[in-house]
């Protein structure tokens, strides 16, 4: 236990390390002008490894390099002693290097210099260190003289012959051959241990020979020794001819021999503890053996006591005799039994697996470049079993017994510094151990003090595409680490934000670079020792297209063939036009001409046939486009094709194979009749019944005028082949397939695609890619090798071999970078490796929190905020963002509730001192929130939580707003207050001006306190009509307006009339109210109707109701579906008279109309022309921030190109493609989410010199001629019955239909009324006859003044005229041609 004076010192340390607040270190760039400039401790660059061992024919070389500047000085220390080299004449150092070089042409002995070694590397600001390199010679021993006696043994006995190879370093490898210098053949039965001894479970008669040999091989001299061979004779209870011939199923020959249990050679059954336990230190390989004898041969079995044997970790060799992990980790460790059984019985033996470790790295100390007065920290964290000691050296000395330095506190695993200064620099070395090994590390610190400085070239210029990435580098170095801002053409504040991306290596990055991008950008970076800035100049070109592509055309031989090809490019690049003819360059003569948008070709040929290809490149993009060219024959000169009608052509015939090669055949076939269309291509198909069994796949295409081809084949596959003949008709039937052709096998030609790795736990990686297809294996067995190593640790490959696609590597570090490469595999061999890429073990929550969460600029809506960021090494995985969480816990305003629900809004930065807008916020309210930072997977520990109050705002529009009109003088208005008042409101005002048709009337303007929602108007007269607008108002201004127009007043019953009230929903209401339905068709005269005296028309009556509108997040239409007319009305015949009557005036009762709280754009409209279109839209934003953004998408290679305009509902939309297809909306620049529905359209085709002028036409003029003649005839007639004058009967007037006023009443609906309503009507109706007839009136006699009448059905019309108008009628009854109709009979 500890001490109180420990455990106080434990928590102190805890606590320091909590609290302490580094720099990231100064990252030293590889400039050749800085690291010559720059001062630096050495590092130790290349070193010979710690067990070395040499050939003692060739001279020792020492490896030691290192660089440092001023350059290191070198010195070697012998077994812990200085090593003086110049003393010694066989021993030299390389110039500038730390090599040693040791000769022997003068003589000694390498064994004289065996020994540790270890290399010093000097300069004047600390010293590195070497590992401890260990020199062995190595040796190869002769084989001891010895005379062996001949082995004997009875027939199915157990037997060793042992090996005893020489000891050798490094110990040689075993194997055994017979006196052919043939190795003896292993099964089963006989093989070879892990010792190099050949064991026989039981031995037969054949296996007596006298040339049983083993051999070691020594790897460093190179050389292979024989051991004198064994001869074996094997006794049999029958005698053993060899001639016979073995029986595989009767290895004996049906001789006797006595069967067996099985017991084990390798383990002996008399093995102690220590040859059934085995230790292996973490990362090596692990070898455990079971050999077993036995009669029959036993087979061998493998279990692991409290687990299962991973098929991805273990693998069994040696016929299951040997089990082995390639690479040992902690939890190989534990009991294996091995099991070996044959038809007598079985037996096990347990073999415990313990695995220690070496110290491995867990951090390692890193170089440190830091500026005075900073602080920052080294780390040596190792891990081992036993656990490792950790001792820190400085400059190659016991820190312990160094200077003191002030500014350096040692933290066990840790060194901290503090304010550190010019002069500290020195180097530190790690030395963690245990009495399995050792690691020892180099780590400087370096104090650096230099002004900012460019290492880039000045004022570059870049060019760009337009909807292209792009990055624009500013590379810089200084120390302390300057601080970096991009600026544009020099204004404003810096970049960062939005489309554009700051990283910390000084690079600025444009997203989807716009036109408005263009203009200079100015990188400026600053520390205290100065500043240094560059400029980079970017111009944003337009991209090249081929607007105007190549088309698929058939041509008559001898004709003119034409392929299109209109190029748009930027006009400050130089865009070069070539054209391909089956992808090999055209060549261009007299018939084959190449025009500015065109490829001209004369007098076609056949052998112009084939695919042409248009390629258009600048130096910044390409674009290209292909068409095939078919050339037919020309009807005239081949009778084939005749007036005969054209069909399919009917299928090949007679198929063939031949060339039959490894992954070739020859494919031969018999045309068939092309049915008077020439057969343009043949599509070759193939099925194999390896994989997918019955489906047929095509495999290539050829030209017509082919009927044998050579096919390139896949390995492993089993195929048949069928041909389809096409013409310009279509494709034949298939034809009947061919015989059968197995490919011969090879390796994985193909590199599975897809290979990523990524953790799905914090302590894993899985490796995983997409597998290859079945017709991809090319043999059997197909299987996956995968490595992986973590990146820059220098560390061995790790590598499994797995069927599946996916590996999972287990007890990794969180979130570290691993190099990862795959192979694809089969029983012929292996494919080619993948390249290196770099994956990631799993992430974890984030352990640290951003802190000093505080707020500035806080406004009605929108704050902003700042903190302290977290250190990158507490992220534990990909940084995705600061993720602020909010909520507004109350209004201001007494007694108003509000939602407390939770929002979240990220913020993506990697700045020193980061900062966020918050936006969207409600005015005049208490808001609550924290921070947390995230990773792909996981969000940190909460920040400080932040209330903040924001300021007053505008109000929202009033909750309803209602107009009553209850009498003929007065309006009334009533309103609530806005559901969210947004601050304290101070009144509400009100204006509103008279409305006559489209004209309004003088503004007037009122204002109330806040406790007054109602207001009565006084109308001047009845017929006055108002618009108002009404708006709350706080200290802040007038909020949003809700708008209202009165509704018409008459003299009927008042009863009939509603208040009308649109509430306040989340979707969007129209502010133009539904059309009414047109009026009425002319009424169908009906024959022969009694007369009846002149009427006023009767005005009809119009409800508009009001519609109301559920709350929805749906879009609702701002314009209402036009209502069908309804079907035309029929007067009945023979209508009784009734008297005249005064015009009822319409009743219209419109619904109010609010302007949405939500902005929206609405009736997009466009009217396209060919290469420019006009388009028009309606919104409800306030003037000053009307900025809108028109998006348009070519639809034929979803180009997408955006213009802004200010304070526009209608542009001229220019430089479009002619006859091509866009996709277009409007959305608000400031709120992107706001925009209209997507509409498409299609631009006209050019204009065409073969398009026809109408107004050309003899026919059009013919037609406007006659139209001219009868409009003159009827002026004509109008002018002789003006002429005539005098009345006309009533019963004229009865029978033509009411005049409709073109004039739209303000709420959609129709005023009807006659020109002539104060002038008896004219006109009378024939009989069918043509004479005119009597009138029936029953009324008689009208006298002047008379009462008012009504008809036979009751029905009340009004007063008459006087009864001299009915005299003057009547005497002009007979009267002909009394109307335009008459008067055309009349002159016909």
């Amino acid at each position: 236990m500890l001490a109180p004076g420990g455990l106080s010192a434990l928590t102190v340390m805890s606590l320091l390390l909590l609290v302490w607040q580094d720099v990231s270190s100064i990252e030293v760039p590889l400039d050749p002008k800085i690291q010559q400039d720059l001062k630096q401790p050495p590092t130790i660059m290349r070193q010979s490894q710690k067990d070395y061992i040499v050939d003692p024919r060739d001279n020792i070389i020492i490896e030691c390099e290192a660089k440092g500047n001023p350059v290191p000085m070198f010195s070697w220390r012998r077994n812990g002693k200085f090593f003086n080299v110049m003393k010694d004449p066989r021993v030299s150092m390389r110039k500038r290097s730390g090599t040693l070089e040791i000769g022997f042409r003068s003589g000694g002995r390498p064994e004289d210099y065996e020994g540790e070694y270890q290399c010093f590397a000097s300069n004047e600001l600390g010293n590195a260190l070497s590992n401890k390199i260990l020199l062995r010679v190595s040796k190869s021993p002769l084989w001891p003289k010895e005379v062996l006696d001949p082995v004997v043994v009875s027939e199915g006995s157990p037997l060793v012959l042992a090996c005893n190879p020489p000891p050798g370093l490094p110990p040689p490898l075993t194997f055994w051959m017979n006196s052919s210098m043939m190795p003896i053949s292993q099964d089963r039965r006989v093989s070879m241990g892990l010792n190099g001894d050949l064991y026989f479970s039981n031995v037969l008669a054949k296996d007596g020979h006298t040339d049983y040999s083993c051999n070691a091989r020594f790897l460093f001299t190179h050389t292979i020794q024989q051991k004198n061979p064994f001869t074996l004779k094997v006794q049999t209870m029958e005698l053993y001819n060899e001639t016979t011939s073995v029986n595989v199923t009767d290895p004996y020959g049906g001789r006797r021999v006595p069967e067996s249990m099985p017991k084990f050679l390798s383990p002996s059954e008399t093995a102690s503890v220590k040859d059934s336990s085995k230790m292996v230190l973490r990362g090596e390989k692990l070898l455990i053996e079971c050999i077993a004898a036995g009669m029959p041969t036993p087979s061998i079995k493998w279990l692991k006591k409290g687990g299962e044997l991973s098929a991805e970790r273990v693998h069994l060799d040696s016929f299951n005799k040997t089990l082995r992990i390639t690479s040992v980790s902690e939890e190989d460790a534990g009991e294996y039994v091995c099991m070996a059984s044959n038809l007598i019985g079985s037996i096990s033996h347990s073999i415990h697996v313990q695995v220690k470790a070496a110290p491995y790295w867990l951090d390692k100390p890193t170089n440190l470049v830091l500026s005075p007065d900073e602080n920052g920290r080294l780390v040596c964290r190792a891990n081992g079993n036993p656990k490792p000691h950790i001792q820190w050296l400085v400059n190659g000395g016991p820190i312990d017994s160094s200077l003191p330095n002030p500014s350096r506190e040692v933290m066990g695993d840790t060194i901290l510094f503090r304010s550190v200064q010019i002069g500290s620099s020195a180097v530190y070395q790690c030395n963690a151990s245990n009495h399995l090994g050792y690691l020892l590390e180099n780590a400087f610190v370096n104090i650096l003090n230099i002004a900012p400085r460019m290492l880039g070239p000045k004022n570059q210029l870049i060019k760009v595409i337009e909807a292209k990435h792009i990055f624009l580098d500013c590379p810089f170095f200084g120390s302390p680490q300057p601080q970096l801002r991009w600026f544009k053409n020099g204004q404003g504040s810096g970049l960062d934000g939005g489309h554009y991306r700051v990283y910390v290596n000084g690079s600025l990055e444009i997203k989807h670079v716009r036109p408005e991008d263009q203009g200079t950008y100015t990188c400026v970076v600053s520390n205290f020792l100065g500043k240094e800035e560059n400029q980079v100049r970017l111009e944003v070109k337009d991209p090249t297209r081929i607007v105007r592509a190549p088309e698929r055309q058939q041509v008559v031989r001898g004709s003119q063939a034409r392929l299109d090809c209109k190029v748009s490019s930027d006009p400050s690049l130089r865009a070069t036009v070539t054209w391909l003819k089956d992808n090999k360059p055209l060549t261009l003569d007299w018939r084959v001409k190449r025009e500015e948008e065109y490829l001209s070709i004369l007098d076609v040929h056949n052998r112009d046939e084939g695919t042409y290809t248009c390629s258009v490149k600048t130096d910044l993009d390409q674009d290209s486009s292909s068409a095939r060219l078919i050339v037919l024959e020309d009807e005239s000169l081949s009778p084939t094709y005749s007036a005969l009608p054209a069909g399919r052509p009917d299928p090949p015939k007679d198929l063939e194979l031949s060339d039959l090669a490894a992954s070739s055949v020859r494919l031969t076939w018999i045309p068939g009749e092309d049915n008077n269309s020439p057969i343009t291509e043949y599509l070759v198909q193939f099925e194999e019944d390896r994989w997918e069994p019955g489906r047929w796949q095509n495999l290539s295409v050829y030209e017509g005028k082919l009927n044998s081809v050579t096919l390139q084949l896949s390995p492993y596959l089993n195929y048949q082949f069928r041909v389809l003949a096409i013409n310009a008709v279509g494709p034949s039937t298939p034809s009947l397939p061919s015989f059968r052709y197995l490919t011969s096998g090879a390796p994985p030609d193909v590199i599975p695609a897809g290979l990523r790795g990524w953790g799905t736990m914090k302590n894993n990686m899985e490796i995983s890619w997409e597998p290859l297809l079945d017709t991809e294996r090319n043999g059997p067995n197909l299987r996956y090798l995968v490595w992986w190593r973590r990146k820059d640790m220098g560390e061995e490959w790790s590598n499994v071999t797995t069927v599946e696609p996916k590996h999972l590597v287990s007890d990794t570090q969180t979130y570290v970078p691993y190099e990862i490469k795959l192979q694809a595999v089969n029983d012929l061999g292996p494919g080619l490796q993948s390249n290196i890429i770099i994956g990631y073990s799993g992430e974890d929550k984030p352990t640290m929190a951003p802190t000093d969460l505080r707020l500035s600029n806080v406004d009605s809506t929108k704050v902003t905020l700042h903190w302290i960021p977290v250190d990158p090494s507490t992220i534990l995985g990909e940084f995705k963002e600061y993720r602020v969480y909010f909520w507004r816990e109350a209004s201001l305003l007494p007694g108003l509730r509000v939602s407390q629900e939770r929002s979240v809004r990220g913020f993506y930065t990697m700045a020193a001192q980061p900062s966020g807008i918050l936006s969207d916020l409600m005015p005049y309210s208490l808001y609550s929130m924290f921070m947390v930072v995230a990773n792909r997977g996981h969000e940190g520990p909460v920040s400080n939580t932040v209330q903040f109050r924001t300021k007053e705002g505008v109000p929202e529009a009033p909750r309803f707003f209602k107009i009553i009109q209850r009498s003929s003088d007065t309006i009334r208005l009533n309103w609530d207050q806005p559901l969210e008042p947004n601050g304290i409101l101070i009144g509400y005002r009100l204006k509103y001006h008279t409305v006559n048709g489209s004209k309004a009337g003088r503004m007037h303007f009122e204002s109330f306190l806040p406790n007054v929602t109602s207001f009565t108007l006084h109308l001047p007269d009845r017929g006055t009509r108002y618009k108002f607008f009404l708006a709350a108002v706080t200290q802040e201004g007038a909020g949003e307006v809700y708008a209202e127009e009165s509704p018409h007043f008459s003299n009927e019953d008042t009863s009939s009339l509603l208040d009308y009230t649109v509430e306040p929903t989340d979707a969007y209401v129209s502010p133009t109210a539904s059309p009414s339905p047109p009026p009425p068709a002319a009424s169908t005269i009906p024959p022969s109707p009694p007369p009846f005296p002149a009427v006023s028309a009767i005005a009809p009556t119009t409800l508009t109701s009001s519609v109301l509108v559920e709350p929805t997040d749906a879009y609702v239409s701002p314009t209402a579906s036009p209502s069908p007319p309804p079907p035309a009305s029929t007067i009945p015949p023979s209508p009784p008279p009734l008297p005249a009557v005064s015009a009822i005036a319409p009743t219209t009762l419109t619904s109010s109309v609010l302007v949405a709280p939500g902005r929206g754009i609405w009736n997009l409209t466009v009217e396209p022309n060919s290469n420019y279109a006009n388009v028009s839209w309606r919104h409800d934003f306030p003037a000053d921030s009307s900025e809108f953004v028109l998006e348009f998408i070519l639809e034929s290679n979803e180009t997408v190109k955006s213009i802004r305009v200010k304070q526009q509902s209608h542009v001229k939309l220019a430089g479009l493609i002619e006859g091509a297809k866009y996709r277009l909306r409007v959305y608000s620049h400031a709120h992107h989410s706001i925009s209209s529905k997507h509409i498409t359209f299609e631009t006209s085709a050019a204009y065409s010199k073969d398009q026809v002028d109408i107004a050309t036409q003899g026919w059009f003029i013919g037609l406007m001629c006659a139209i001219a003649l009868i409009i003159l005839i009827l002026l004509i007639v109008c002018f002789i019955k003006r002429s005539r004058g005098g009345k006309y009967p009533v019963r004229d007037k009865k029978d033509l239909a009411l005049d409709q006023v073109d004039q739209k009443e303000h709420d959609g609906s129709f005023d009807y009324h006659s020109d002539e309503d104060n002038k008896p009507l004219q006109g009378s109706q024939t009989s069918l006859d043509g004479n005119v007839k009597e009138s029936d009136d029953s009324l008689g006699d009208y006298g002047e003044g008379g009462d008012g009448q009504f008809n036979e059905d009751g029905s009340f019309i009004g007063q008459y005229t006087v009864k001299k108008d009915k005299e003057e009628t009547e005497g002009n009854e007979s009267s002909e041609a009394t109307s335009p109709v008459n008067a055309i009979y009349s002159l016909a």
